[in-house]
């Protein structure tokens, strides 16, 4: 029980850094004179460190042990916090890296943990863990702002906030680690880059990831330009962020108990492709509908992502390198996503392209989610897959 409220709490500050940033991104700009480029690249560096930092998190863990490597990344995470609010640009980009290299390592292995120390509770624990992750992102979006007035500090006092609760998170943890004998790491293991099943795990996580931080990025601007209001349109986004809370605390249950898990792949897809579908034929028909059945369709394409690190592998240390893999790819996709939406968008002058470029990457998403819902795991060979 106490190591599962502890990987709670670990896993609910590793959204708030990249979360609590577009709220106050005005403000941001406006305070250091960020051009236009600058602001863009702000959101889009963290997305990108989450894969390319990920690689490291197996080979600390191998070297020095899951629980102190966790520890290290939370430490990371919290200078990374107060670094970016104490000065200009440069460390404002600097603790921004940093804050994001601590989240990438927690990423990769709170997984590997629950797959090893929760072998009987998968699902239910990352049906915990998806929910932190998710839950947190919608809290830090929603209370960044009354934060900045209620401390009267700016910009500065509401991202510098988030310090605290990851510095709590970072005592708990060590606090457990000290009475916690885990068992010693598996080895390193054969490479996952020529398993096809690791691979189809990995656009899949990519592509649903890419989806998710486009409509993250653009979604308000969508409706902004429909008429509505800033609080207005932002309040659709919000829609779609909290419904995205339920969803993925139930979806890796009823996934982890299923044969295979390509009806939970197919389901997410039709109800992003719905989402998606209203917002481009008719966004202010049914604006809070399109909200709910986009956010449901991400939030199990994302939860069913993360879980399927746990179920196409054998064990923890297995997990830590399938996770690694797919997280350091996945994202670096996903980080392209609001990029590759905006030019669209510039070029056209229309939302309509960036929502059929949506739209026509669910098919890809689809056919690969099919293909890693098998129930297949990763063998004990490169590129071997065995039935479960």
């Amino acid at each position: 029980m106490l190591l599962g409220l502890t990987i709670a709490l670990v896993a609910a500050n590793l959204r708030p850094a990249l979360a609590s940033v577009g709220p106050v991104l005005g403000d941001v700009r406006a305070d250091l004179a960020l051009s236009g480029v600058a602001a863009a690249l702000l959101t889009a560096v963290p997305v990108f460190c989450l894969g390319a930092l990920a690689p490291i998190a197996p080979a600390l863990s191998r070297r020095w042990g899951m629980e102190p490597t966790v520890a290290l990344a939370l430490a990371v995470l919290v200078v990374g916090l107060v670094v970016r609010v104490l000065g200009g640009p440069g460390l404002l980009f600097a603790g921004t890296v940093a804050a994001a290299a601590g989240i990438a390592v927690g990423n990769v292995l709170l997984p590997a943990i629950i797959k090893r120390d929760f072998p009987s509770r998968t699902g239910t624990m990352m049906g915990v863990y998806t929910m932190a992750l998710s839950g947190s992102a919608a809290v830090a979006a929603g209370l960044t702002v009354p934060i900045a007035v209620a401390l009267g500090r700016g910009w500065r006092g509401a991202l510098g906030w988030w310090a605290l609760p990851a510095a709590l998170a970072l005592l708990l943890w060590l606090a457990f680690s000290r009475g916690h004998s885990p068992p010693p790491m598996p080895h390193a293991g054969p490479s996952l880059l020529s398993s096809r099943l690791a691979w189809q795990v990995t656009l899949f996580f990519g592509l649903q990831s890419l989806s998710f931080y486009a409509v993250l990025s653009w979604l308000p601007s969508i409706y902004r330009d429909n008429g509505y209001s800033p609080a207005a349109a932002g309040f659709v986004l919000s829609l779609s962020t909290l419904v995205q809370i339920p969803v993925t605390l139930l979806t890796p249950r009823f996934a982890s108990r299923a044969r295979d898990q390509r009806l939970h792949v197919a389901v997410a897809a039709a109800l992003t492709g719905a989402g998606l579908a209203g917002v481009l034929v008719a966004p202010t028909a049914a604006p809070y509908l399109w909200a709910l059945v986009l956010g449901a369709g991400q939030g199990a394409s994302f939860a069913v992502g993360l879980t399927l690190f746990v179920l196409r592998t054998e064990d923890s240390g297995g997990t830590a390198r399938l996770s690694a893999l797919a997280q350091t790819f996945g994202y670096l996709l996903a980080g392209a996503g609001p990029l590759v939406v905006g030019a669209v968008y510039d070029v056209s002058g229309s939302w309509t392209l960036p929502l059929l470029l949506l739209l026509l990457l669910l098919v890809p998403q689809l056919l690969a989610g099919l293909l890693a819902g098998r129930p297949l795991h990763v063998g004990t060979a490169p590129g071997a897959a065995v039935r479960r």
